[in-house]
């Protein structure tokens, strides 16, 4: 009994916090002494490139045929270009590797596809630039001498010489120290106060151009740039020589986090060009929706009177525990950020069904020990137990041919069979607890409550 209470217990916290996430459209925790905030997250639902309209475009590698393309180099240009959009605020973009050469990119909701395509264009060429003694503001844009003749190129920051006047709309070359390709590694850490900073390692070859650099650069400015625009500008404190340094500023977690992508993430491994654009309008999948929900929800319905009518009291509290499942998945639909796609929407409505496959076994296990002549409570846990490993089978196999379907939609960028795969993975998990957990408990609670001798087998479906 007093495991019994602590599943209750468990069983309302999940339905209270799901449905906070539910029927909510941002989470904000306050503090009950000074009412500030103390936790936020958007949890808005994000709607697919189906359902919302928006851009589609695919990207194809810019290089000859002949030219061999690693999975790994396809992979991290995806990264980079997912990363590049998502700074432009599309945070449900999607891009996804198809086949050995191009790459797919979805950008649900987006109003000016133009911003997309030029971010889509960047170089992504990443320097570390000398500025000297003068500090570079975050966003301006400069010229480097990388790229240029290497006769020409300045060895430092250039300054005007005594005797000549520089024009005043002369632009100012900065110099190139080293670039992006000499990282290694980048990561967030924490500083001597606890505050966030920036650590990383360089190449054997970076190593010895960056500890010449520092030695003879101390109190001056080096900037990391990116396509010719400053995003950070560190001054050097100290030589550093050994390969390895750190990158500190008032740097909060998330600026931190965002610097490291982009000196991670800097510059595309190989050239992209674009073969295909086209804005996508939202009726078509609006109209499909609408469709697939009220053919969902008489689906339900139906299903909700079977079980109701051919197992009675179980068939009912099967039906409460399917109401769990539906506020669960929906919430960590909504918490994560997955984006729902009318795929999705199927796959959720498919697995909802299917959630109901491990009730049906076990109760038709418990109504035949029942038909044993088993009492109640005896009969229960002979169903539960021996239906696990029929249970447990079948919903391995859903699961392994979920991973399949997830892989072949990440392969060949079919955008429909994967967010097909990952809900009906998802509610299959998710429907195992309801079906192991919370039916199981809600029948025992029945269980608890009825006095022997009053068991009647017409409440089982017998």
């Amino acid at each position: 009994m007093r495991n019994l209470n602590t599943r209750l217990i468990v069983i309302a916290i999940v339905i209270a916090l799901a449905a906070w996430i539910d029927f909510s459209q941002e989470l904000i925790v306050y503090n009950p002494f000074d009412d500030t905030v103390l936790f936020r997250r958007d949890v808005s639902p994000r709607l697919g490139l189906d359902l919302r309209g928006g851009l589609q475009v695919l990207l194809e590698a810019d290089l000859p045929a002949e030219t061999e393309i690693t999975s790994d180099q396809m992979e991290t240009a995806r990264l980079i270009l997912e990363n590049r959009t998502n700074a432009l605020g599309v945070s449900e973009s999607v891009m996804q590797v198809a086949g050995l050469r191009r790459i797919v990119g979805e950008f649900p909701g987006v109003t000016n596809p133009d911003d997309v395509m030029a971010t889509l264009g960047q170089t992504g060429l990443l320097e570390f630039v000398d500025f000297g003694y003068e500090p570079m503001p975050e966003g301006t844009r400069v010229q480097t001498d990388f790229g240029l003749d290497p006769v020409s190129q300045p060895t430092s920051t250039p300054e005007p010489a005594a005797t000549e006047t520089p024009a005043e709309d002369a632009p100012v070359v900065y110099h190139t120290v080293m670039t992006g390709t000499e990282l290694t590694d980048v990561a967030v850490g924490t500083g001597n106060l606890n505050e966030a900073v920036v650590n990383f390692v360089l190449s054997n070859e970076g190593k010895d151009i960056f500890a010449e650099y520092t030695t003879t650069h101390v109190g001056q400015y080096l900037g990391i740039v990116l396509d010719k625009v400053v995003i950070s500008a560190p001054s050097v404190n100290e030589p550093i020589t050994e390969g390895s340094g750190t990158i500190s500023g008032n740097f909060t977690l998330e600026s931190a986090n965002s610097l490291v992508i982009q000196l991670r993430y800097g510059s595309l491994p190989i050239p992209f060009k674009l073969v295909e654009s086209r804005v996508v309008g939202p009726t078509l999948g609006q109209d499909s929706l609408q469709k697939s929900l009220v053919a969902g929800l008489v689906g339900i319905i139906v299903v909700f009177l079977f079980m109701g009518i051919f197992y009675r009291l179980p068939g009912v509290l099967a039906d409460l525990s399917i109401i769990v499942y539906a506020l669960v998945t929906f919430a960590i639909f909504k918490n994560f950020h997955f984006t729902l796609t009318l795929a999705g929407v199927a796959g959720f409505l498919l697995s909802t069904g299917a959630a109901l496959d491990a009730n049906i076994l076990i109760f038709e296990r418990m109504k035949e020990e029942l038909r044993a002549g088993r009492n109640l409570r005896t009969a229960v846990d002979l169903g539960f137990n021996r239906a696990w490993s029929s249970i447990r089978d079948s919903n391995l196999a859903t699961i392994i041919t979920s991973l399949i379907l997830f892989w072949f939609g990440s392969t060949f960028g079919a955008t429909i069979v994967k967010g097909f795969a990952l809900t009906l993975a998802l509610g299959v998990i998710i429907s195992l607890f309801t079906a192991l957990f919370v039916t199981r408990s809600l029948l025992q609670v029945v269980i608890n409550a009825i006095k022997p001798g009053t068991e009647n087998p017409k409440w089982f479906g017998i």
